[in-house]
């Protein structure tokens, strides 16, 4: 049976856990396919090692940061393009689809919460749904059959570290 996990809080590590559970089924012969919302292809530490291990790795975002209270209609665009992608992927028999910062989308209203319910009502009993990012919605986190928040104790930003690359990207 295919089951729903959400990664979701205000600590660090969502898309990490589900590249490493990318991984874990990559190495078991699974079919992966991971589709990010938000996010470019800039050859991010964890773009290029899933391509290494044959992992399709789909990044739908622009190299700028999105304005959340005035999303370009590109941004509002590159995420419906992304969610029409998954739709179709999930009819391709993956045994895991990842749809990172997918909740991140939702939050700064780039798609609607109906869609990604529609998508996750849509799911095959032969694939596993991961949906990571901050603000998963109530209705997301009621649905799923797994939710992990991670939760933001101390992070070594507050004292001016910059994002590092290998660690953050």
């Amino acid at each position: 049976m295919g089951y729903v996990h959400v990664y979701t809080g205000n600590g660090k590590g969502k898309t990490t856990a589900a590249f490493g559970l990318a991984m874990r089924a990559a190495g078991r012969g699974k079919r992966v396919c991971i589709i990010q919302f938000m996010k470019p292809d800039k050859g991010y530490g964890e773009q290029v090692s899933a391509r290494k291990l044959g992992i399709e790795v789909y990044p739908f975002g622009t190299p700028r940061f999105v304005n959340k209270n005035n999303p370009s209609r590109e941004d509002i665009e590159r995420a419906k393009n992304a969610l029409a992608f998954a739709r179709k992927k999930m009819k391709e028999n993956y045994d895991l689809l990842i749809l990172d910062e997918v909740n991140v989308a939702l939050d700064f209203h780039l798609i609607s919460l109906e869609e990604v319910l529609s998508l996750m009502d849509a799911l095959s009993e032969n694939t596993e749904l991961i949906l990571t990012g901050r603000y998963a919605p109530s209705e997301i986190i009621e649905r799923a059959d797994l939710v992990t928040e991670m939760r933001e104790v101390k992070h070594y930003f507050t004292k001016g570290v910059m994002a590092r690359e290998g660690i953050e990207y």
